[in-house]
């Protein structure tokens, strides 16, 4: 059995490697979406179809990424018309350059209340395993690409939830800075 010094030093350690372990390396599960996947389009432009957004809870998503430190909110720089590009301002540092689509644009926003962002490969892995999100067409066409992902339209608030964890991680993921817990 170790002594307690060594105890100490061995917690000591493992919490100086959790402090130090890059923000982008995510180790997470999400809860199983209800419900049947949307059906969406198989190429470009990638959507949902038959899917109508709350608009309330598109709002309060904007509302809450725009509260994100160094998100703005604009005019989508790589989707469709009447999308909001959710950018990075010049002063944030970007850690995965490779996996932004265009611009300082991690994540945008579709008419229709679904989001394409861009995760770190494990997390776009779960988000798909439990239904909140599929791949994107092209996630396979470039190497950085592979957690972009669509992730589906939230239709109450517990979905609201899972898919502003997944925004959240992807601002983390690109930008290689944790947020708060919320």
């Amino acid at each position: 059995m170790p002594k307690l010094p060594n105890l100490i030093l061995i917690s000591a350690a493992v919490s100086l490697l959790s402090a130090t372990a890059p923000a982008s390396a995510q180790n997470v599960t999400f809860p199983m979406r209800d419900g049947a996947r949307p059906d969406t389009t198989n190429g470009v432009p990638h959507m949902q179809i038959d899917v109508s957004p709350v608009p309330e809870l598109s709002e309060e998503l904007q509302r809450q990424v725009a509260e994100l430190p160094g998100v703005v909110l604009g005019a989508t720089r790589v989707s469709l018309p009447g999308a909001v590009g959710f950018q990075l301002t010049g002063d944030v540092q970007i850690a995965q350059p490779q996996a932004i689509v265009g611009g300082r644009e991690f994540a945008h926003l579709h008419p229709d209340g679904s989001l394409h962002a861009s995760l770190h490969p494990d997390t776009a892995r779960a988000a798909i395993d439990a239904g909140w999100a599929v791949a994107h067409p092209w996630a396979d066409q470039r190497a950085g690409w592979e957690g972009f992902v669509m992730i589906y339209t939230p239709l109450n608030e517990a979905e609201l939830e899972v898919v502003l964890q997944l925004v959240r991680g992807s601002y983390t993921y690109i930008t290689g800075e944790a947020l708060p817990e919320t």
